[in-house]
């Protein structure tokens, strides 16, 4: 899935040519050949929000340029590392007010939260910080600090008034990792839209959105990491999922993203209730929703619930289809699961 630079060919001066029978057919055959050949599409890797990003579209112009503008409005308004952020000023209780790109977020956010029982929750960001996977970091972790910031966790503490935030507690602090990236890709998506173009991958931290085909004219192929090691110690590819109209696709897992605390494995997935990493059965969720947002909402939500809560979820939102890579615990042995919706995708 790798496109390389294309350069534009160079123009020459017309040649004049002897008409005759075979110079026409020859000039016809090499018209229809190069009409056939695929056609260009751009390329634009790079670094935003502490991850990075890689953009294929195909497009008559090169739009990097808007596409930096429009990363560095989002960065602007939800990018926690970024201090003068609307999300840096909400954490620092100062009086601002969001945006509309916060607002969608934070939105999408409890409306998962909901969905969820709480199990996706945008307030767990001190938790997250305690455990050394956020914005912050912690030099110890203790029963004692878990349960005293559980006291102002919790995404119904927390409001929209008048386009600012209002906070139960001030100690609440937001992290939108586990959905922001895959609204960031969106709003490139939405980007690439407007400027017409009709076939794209977008993908940032791993979350993805694409519409159309690639520039061999197929449907995109996005991989699936298997959470087991091979025998050089890398993860190895489980299959593919093939996508070819509008949509978002989002893998949670934490078997990349862990710390290792007195000898013990501990992945970056934290359950709210809990404040402990989730530790559930699921390792690996790869969602597909009509938008990435929402996707990357619900994979981290997957994480927590573990397979029974999340496939039984699933079925109240048709829009939203899943891969699941999980640990048996009967057996011992790591096994799949996918819904209806997703099945068709897949490819071994």
């Amino acid at each position: 899935m790798n496109i390389h630079n294309l350069h534009q060919p160079s123009k020459e001066r017309g040649s004049v040519f002897v008409c005759n029978t075979i110079t026409i057919c020859f000039l016809l055959i090499f018209i229809f050949i190069s009409c056939a050949e695929p056609k260009p599409y751009y390329e634009k890797n790079g670094k935003v929000f502490n991850t990075s990003y890689h953009i294929k579209y195909d497009s008559p112009i090169l739009l990097s340029d808007k596409i930096d503008a429009e990363l560095q409005t989002f960065s602007l308004s939800l990018n926690p590392f970024d201090p003068n952020s609307i999300i840096s000023k909400v954490n620092n209780n100062e009086d601002v007010e969001v945006d509309n790109l916060f607002l969608t977020v934070f939105n999408k956010a409890m409306e998962v939260s909901e969905r969820s029982g709480g199990a996706f929750d945008a307030t767990v960001a001190p938790i997250i910080n305690l455990w050394g996977f956020g914005f912050q970091n912690s030099d110890s972790i203790t029963q004692e600090k878990i349960d005293s910031i559980l006291t102002f966790v919790g995404y119904r503490k927390i409001r929209v008034e008048n386009r600012k935030i209002i906070k139960d507690d001030p100690r609440i602090l937001l992290n939108f990792s586990a959905i922001a990236k895959g609204y960031a890709s969106d709003v490139i998506a939405a980007l690439l839209e407007r400027e017409g173009v009709k076939n794209y991958m977008v993908e940032i931290g791993g979350e993805i959105a694409v519409k159309g085909k690639n520039s061999k004219g197929l449907c995109w192929r996005v991989g699936i990491v298997s959470p087991e090691q091979g025998f050089l110690g890398y993860n190895n590819i489980w299959g593919a999922v093939e996508l070819c109209t509008l949509c978002g696709l989002a893998t949670s897992g934490d078997y990349q993203n862990f710390r290792m605390i007195d000898g013990k494995k501990y992945g970056h997935t934290i359950n709210p209730h809990t404040g402990y990493p989730s530790g559930q059965d699921v390792l690996s969720a790869t969602i597909i929703a009509p938008d990435c947002m929402t996707a990357d909402a619900y994979a981290t939500a997957f994480m927590v619930m573990g397979v029974e809560a999340a496939c039984k979820m699933a079925e109240t939102i048709p829009e939203i289809h899943y891969f699941l890579i999980y640990d048996d615990p009967i057996t011992g042995k790591t096994k799949t699961i996918a819904s209806q919706g997703m099945k068709p995708k897949l490819r071994k």
